[in-house]
């Protein structure tokens, strides 16, 4: 029924290159990266943000993993049907290189930056499905410590194809991978692990139970479970080589906040055959390169929630007109803007950075920068959804703006691969016990000297971290020292690779004390000032 004509409405955010619009991720390309690969990241900016995939994304969410434990003659079959458009994600972000195929390039050839600028594309699509894209990236440093193993996987996953149904990996085309750590009575603490291998000729036998284990329809694990020297890394795949399923129980699956396109399951293993990967005892120290890269990607998904997130707040406020102007045109809204802007340019930056560092084998600079970088993106992802939203108040927090599941997403990084107090932790650990790490830090900083005296006093603060974190209440203050690293390194790399209007602002408001406690509360900007930085931030097409 038409009773009067509606105007002052937003178009569909859709129809834009989320690459070319976004001015980091294309200097990054050029800066550190091959500029050949501009044009394929281009069309993946083109196809995140189209309309299909739009709704494949919406209904992938809305139409949630169902399992099913038994066949119809009640045989156990333990697999989870997932609506078509989760497929359909699938096979393109795997289409696009961004799982293990990184690995499989040469050192330096940039192969791990248009990976990551990818993925950051992509996660803007839609990011339940990239659980386990990312495991299946970041599993491949661990299986090359068993050459014979490695050999035969790392093709299959680093493959461009999406090979779904459950099969002998030998048969697959193409293959995903998960992990399976924590457990009820541990979480975090896997030493406190409960799960057990006893071996059985050439392979072991698993027995015990995994509280998360995401994806648990992927071809194989990497799970740990204790021999008798102790925790132990192994490669579980899901269907053995004569074709037998191996003893994956699904138990159930669980009932999340957000992520909800993946299915996130417990899982028992009951003489479940499992082959070594790394040194037996030294499970943990073999998975952690796994975790390493899994951590990556929370610091770059947790970024391209804040991307999305902002590039919706500033295509509202461009599109909407209240009390006679533009949103975008009125100073509080501009501040509130650029203020987004600049939490939404340095968590991309830090990302792009660390994955140049993976790909030129700068394991000083990713080894500590990832810990720092997974603490602060991801807590700081939660807060920059919830404004952006606001920007768009009612309209924000109903479904079809596409908002409400970035919220709902957005402390997810922040939990998985280790919560905020388990990566401080971390970074304390490594500060105390890997000084080439913060000396490879220190120098990335120092490149940036002589920007202001802020910034250099906040360098000269990160010097005396090694003492800091060797100190008597060095735990009871590890988030306030990773804190400030991060703050620290983002700014030093904005002041090397981001214009000065972006650097400055946020050296004066992270750093200098131009800032409040709310976003929108930039006190060293102008309006003209403000309006550049959001021109920036969303190129308008």
């Amino acid at each position: 029924m038409a009773t009067h004509e509606v105007t002052n409405q937003v178009p569909d955010f859709v129809g834009h290159d989320l690459f070319a619009t976004d001015p980091v991720l294309v200097d990054a390309i050029q800066r550190w990266g091959d500029a050949r690969d501009a044009d394929d990241l281009g069309g993946l900016g083109r196809l995140a943000n189209a309309e299909p995939t739009q709704a494949h994304a919406d209904r992938a969410d809305r139409h949630t993993p169902i399992l099913r434990t038994h066949d119809r003659t009640g045989r156990r079959i333990d697999e989870v049907d997932y609506d078509p458009s989760y497929h359909w994600l699938m096979a393109r972000a795997i289409g696009h290189g961004l799982t293990a195929e990184a690995w499989t390039r040469p050192t330096g050839s940039g192969a791990h930056l248009r990976r990551a600028v990818g993925f950051h594309l992509w996660s803007q699509a839609e990011a339940g499905h990239l659980c386990p894209i990312s495991m299946t990236y970041a599993a491949a440093p661990a299986l090359r410590s068993n050459p014979t193993l490695a050999a035969e996987v790392l093709p299959r996953i680093a493959s461009r194809h999406y090979d779904s149904p459950l099969a002998p990996l030998a048969t697959k085309s193409g293959a995903t991978m998960g992990m399976g750590m924590t457990e009820k009575q541990g979480g975090s603490d896997v030493r406190a692990n409960t799960t057990v291998a006893v071996p059985d000729g050439d392979v072991h036998r698993l027995t015990g139970h995994k509280w998360f284990c995401s994806a648990p329809m992927s071809d194989a694990f990497l799970v740990l479970a204790n021999t008798e020297s102790g925790s132990s890394c192994f490669f579980v795949p899901r269907v053995l080589p004569d074709g037998e399923r191996n003893r994956f129980a699904v138990q159930r699956l669980k009932d999340k906040l957000g992520n909800r396109s993946n299915a996130s399951s417990e899982v028992e293993f009951e003489g479940t055959v499992g082959t070594l990967v790394g040194e037996e005892g030294r499970g943990i120290r073999t998975i952690i390169d796994m975790v390493a890269s899994t951590r990556l990607d929370c610091v770059l998904g947790s970024a391209a929630g804040m991307r999305a997130a902002l590039t919706r707040a500033i295509w509202h406020a461009r599109h909407r007109s209240a009390f006679g102007a533009r949103l975008v045109d009125q100073p509080l809204m501009q501040n509130v803007l650029a203020d987004l802007a600049l939490e939404s340019e340095a968590a991309t930056l830090l990302g792009l950075r660390l994955a140049a560092a993976v790909d030129h084998g700068d394991t000083d600079v990713s080894r500590l920068g990832v810990a720092v970088g997974k603490f602060w993106v991801c807590k700081r992802t939660p807060p920059v959804v919830a404004e952006a939203l606001e920007c768009l108040g009612g309209a924000g927090y109903v479904e079809e703006n596409g908002l409400a599941r970035l919220y709902r997403e957005a402390p997810l990084n922040s939990i998985w691969e280790g919560s905020g107090n388990v990566n401080a932790l971390d970074v304390v650990r490594a500060l105390t016990r890997q000084p080439a790490a913060l000396a490879a830090l220190g120098k990335e900083l120092a490149l940036a000297r002589g920007h202001s005296t802020t910034l250099d006093a906040a360098i000269d603060r990160v010097e005396s971290a090694h003492a800091e974190a060797l100190g008597a209440d060095a735990q009871l203050r590890a988030r306030r020292l990773v804190e400030h690293l991060a703050i620290t390194l983002q700014a030093a790399l904005l002041v090397q690779h981001s214009p000065a209007i972006v650097a400055d602002a946020f050296v004066a408001s992270r750093l200098g004390g131009e800032h409040g406690h709310t976003f929108g509360t930039l006190s060293g900007v102008s309006a003209a000032h403000a309006g550049a930085l959001v021109d920036r931030a969303f190129l308008p097409a």
